[in-house]
């Protein structure tokens, strides 16, 4: 009789994550989720808004963004809450990246930003099935918060001239924009700034006391009437108050990015810069969402779903995307159950914009300066650069580095530079392991080891901890602490390495525990192991490094180490000895001179 052959899950969950969380929906699960989808998108409609501003681009693609790449990132993603769409950091790096290379917001700039998306989902896809999910582990969340300091401060200097109602060069540095603020600071528009002011007010005011409400939506409605009467009143020509313009009222259109090698290639870099971050974004924010909904979360998965959502997106006129902090978290905070939530809030994006299109159109340029301003000042999170400042000097080094990089050099690189300094400083603390002579203290039980100073210690035998790997990095340090304490204690010939905190030794290590045995066993020496870990041993075997040392010098615990080599001792070095560090030593008679007196 012919069997079908049984299809393994694990294989077709990776395929179709989806299949995991469907047993989890039901009437009142779709209900909840129905709810918080319409919430998130009445949420990213103003933000959308907000960040294709910022990233260059016509308003609508920022909408355009938060559909069809969040529902993809929904379906293949592993989170059951993150919500994708468009975000500061991204739209800020893609801005820096794109405007060098024709002027934003034309549809030279819009096929690029295409192209750069396609790239950047195809990076994520490509290290999600190569399983790289723990290469956000290595990211420092200081890089993080650096490089947003930095682009909050970028954005908000990119809107001055907007705020003001002044005429700025476009595209300028940060230093050039601050310089010609200053200079031109006499010809601000106040009918202009008026407007910005009661956007930006409103916008405080409605965050600080009803939180509940959208205080994005408040502000641009506050701003929009007062724009509304001036112009009225006084005329748009004297006030000089400009509009955005009505956004088309359609479904995102089908696009196509530029396949040329050449421009692929010129893109590649910056695509790198914005998958990097896209993903440190994505699964930092699953990740900690996850830890309050009790859910595991799959690195290589989210790497999976972010990719496939940009390159899809790439198609449908959608620009970079990643993980939304803000509406991910206000989707947890609704009940939202299941990652159809995110699928409701796109269609009901999509609904929404057929329907509030032309009303956009009221919308002051200044009102979005001033939503920008909103947006730069929530971006710097101060409770941790305080924290950062207090508690480590490296840290410290790593987010101002960042940050300065941000402000005054081309924005990948920022994001390179945080990155390879958060693997320096973490390679060399891995390469520095505390080595650490230690002492049985007596005054304890059951005599646990201690590094103090004050306790007494064998003249024979040292006993060394060493926290930490022992790979090729970590040879260099652990070998000259080694010595250090030897010199310290010349008469230690004999050493007993306590390996329980070892995790990883590689053949360097392995050598170089070999080379520290012979060399004492010149001196009339002798070097011993205990608590060797199973992967220790299983390294040390295969490359030789047990034979080299003796396996009569590995044991599993200290006391039976000692028991061993106690009759090694010099008979008469212990008689004179009065310290009495290890248990077989109290069995010794006292030397005479300490009974007699």
């Amino acid at each position: 009789m012919f069997r079908t052959p049984a299809v393994d899950p694990l294989w077709l969950y990776r395929l179709l994550p989806f299949l995991r969380w469907m047993p989890r929906v039901g009437k009142e699960s779709l209900r909840v989720d129905l709810v918080a989808g319409v919430t998130g998108a009445i949420i990213v409609l103003p933000q959308g808004v907000a960040f294709a501003t910022i990233a260059g681009l016509p308003p609508e693609y920022g909408l355009y963004t938060a559909m069809v790449p969040a529902i993809i990132a929904a379906l293949f993603g592993s989170s059951w809450h993150l919500v994708s769409g468009p975000t500061t950091a991204i739209s800020i790096v893609m801005f820096g990246a794109l405007s060098l290379m024709a002027e934003p917001g034309t549809p030279y700039y819009i096929e690029l930003a295409l192209t750069l998306t396609l790239l950047t989902g195809l990076f994520q896809l490509a290290m999600g099935i190569a399983r790289l999910g723990t290469l956000v582990n290595f990211i420092s969340h200081t890089v993080v918060i650096g490089f947003t300091a930095g682009a909050a401060l970028l954005i908000a200097s990119s809107q001055i001239k907007n705020f003001f109602g002044l005429n700025l060069p476009h595209g300028a540095s940060f230093g050039q924009t601050m310089l010609g603020f200053f200079h031109r600071i006499g010809e601000i528009n106040f009918y202009v700034l008026g407007v910005a002011l009661v956007t930006l007010l409103t916008g405080m005011v409605v965050k600080r006391f009803a939180p509940r409400f959208p205080y994005m939506i408040a502000a641009m409605l506050a701003g929009s009437l007062m724009a509304l009467a001036l112009n009225h009143y006084l005329g748009d020509a004297r006030t000089g108050i400009r509009l955005l313009g009505a956004l088309p009222g359609r479904l995102p259109p089908l696009s196509l990015p530029d396949f040329d090698p050449k421009v692929l290639g010129q893109l590649a870099p910056s695509a790198l810069a914005v998958a990097m971050l896209g993903l440190t974004e994505a699964v930092s924010i699953a990740r900690a969402i996850a830890v309050r909904a009790e859910q595991r979360i799959d690195g290589n998965q989210e790497f999976i779903g972010q990719g496939l959502s940009n390159i899809f997106g790439s198609f449908f006129s959608a620009y970079a995307s990643s993980g939304s902090f803000n509406r991910s978290g206000l989707n947890f905070e609704v009940g939202a159950r299941t990652p159809l939530a995110a699928v409701f809030a796109s269609i009901a994006l999509g609904i929404i914009l057929l329907l509030v299109a032309p009303l956009m159109g009221y919308l002051p340029i200044a009102s979005m300066a001033a939503i920008l301003f909103l947006v730069a000042y929530g971006l710097v999170d101060l409770h941790h650069i305080r924290a950062i400042f207090k508690a480590s000097k490296r840290e410290t080094a790593i987010l101002l580095v960042t940050f300065f990089s941000t402000l005054f050099v081309e924005l990948e690189f920022a994001i390179y530079v945080g990155i390879i300094l958060s693997l320096i400083f973490y390679l060399m603390r891995t390469s520095r392991p505390n080595v650490v002579a230690v002492i049985p203290d007596p005054g304890t039980s059951p005599h646990p080891l201690s590094a103090s100073a004050q306790l007494p210690y064998c003249p024979q035998v040292q006993v060394v901890r060493i926290d930490g790997s022992l790979f090729f990095g970590a040879v260099h340090h652990v070998e000259q602490r080694l010595a250090e304490l030897e010199q310290q204690y010349p008469e230690q010939k004999i050493l007993l390495l306590n390996a329980r905190s070892i995790n990883f030794i590689d053949i360097a290590g392995g050598e170089s525990l070999a080379q520290e045995a012979k060399r004492r066993r010149k001196q009339g020496g002798d070097l011993y192991i205990y608590g060797i870990k199973p992967a220790m041993y299983e390294v040390m075997e295969r490359g030789g490094f047990i034979r080299a040392l003796g396996s009569d010098h590995i044991f599993a615990h200290r006391k039976e180490a000692i028991r061993h080599l106690f009759p090694l001792l010099d008979a008469e070095t212990c008689a004179r000895c009065t310290q009495r560090v290890f248990d077989e030593c109290k069995a010794l008679p006292m030397p005479l001179s300490t009974t007699a007196s």
